[in-house]
């Protein structure tokens, strides 16, 4: 597997930042995004990519997250009741619903400054902002704020991380240890992200 992310990151950058853009689409829809997962994607981007893609995967991040919660945002303004009471909003839970409605209502659009960093929560703040009928612009601002400071933290981490290996004896896999460490740093991140949100709705 390690040799086939390798070859991956012989790609055209823009072929390669193409499909991390779809990757983060599809991150940001319910469902879809538990088998997406966002983070490993983007420190596996930074694992086989090289130091010039920084600035590219950036973008692709932002710009991927902001079509797929702009498209949940939309579903959710035009089809919010119907979708909670389908077959797919059953699988969601309606518990999930109403937790994202309070958020929204008690934290308002800064909400989707964080929502980035919660799963779950993160695909399903946007289909509750539309269900709410939130402005697109207030929302869109937010969730900018939210995907970049997202996207900044993982690449962060991600070139941080790829620049241990390079000083680990035994010559590890760059890619490798970018994904491990990276995540186990994230996940710090993550519970600072909750305590924040706690804080707010709490």
């Amino acid at each position: 597997m390690t040799q086939w992310l390798a070859q991956i990151g012989e790609l055209p950058v823009l072929l390669l930042m193409g499909a991390l853009g779809l990757v983060m689409l599809f991150d940001a829809v319910p469902l879809l995004g538990v088998l997406v997962p966002g983070d490993v994607a983007i420190l596996a981007a930074v694992g086989v990519g090289r130091p010039s893609t920084g600035l590219a995967t950036f973008t692709a991040v932002l710009v991927g997250c902001l079509a797929g919660w702009s498209l949940s945002f939309l579903i959710g303004r035009r089809y919010s009741d119907r979708l909670r009471h389908s077959r797919v909003g059953g699988w969601i839970g309606e518990t999930r619903w109403t937790a994202a409605e309070g958020i929204l209502r008690r934290g308002g659009g800064r909400m989707m400054v964080v929502a980035p960093f919660l799963p779950v929560f993160n695909a399903l703040l946007p289909l509750a902002a539309g269900g709410l009928r939130m402005s697109y612009r207030r929302f869109l601002g937010c969730a900018t704020i939210g995907a970049a400071a997202w996207a900044g933290l993982y690449l962060a981490l991600g070139t941080a991380s790829r620049s241990v290996a390079g000083l680990l004896p035994g010559d590890p896999s760059p890619l490798l240890v970018t994904m491990g460490v990276g995540l186990v740093l994230a996940s710090v991140a993550l519970l600072g992200a909750r305590r924040r949100l706690f804080s707010v709705v709490g």
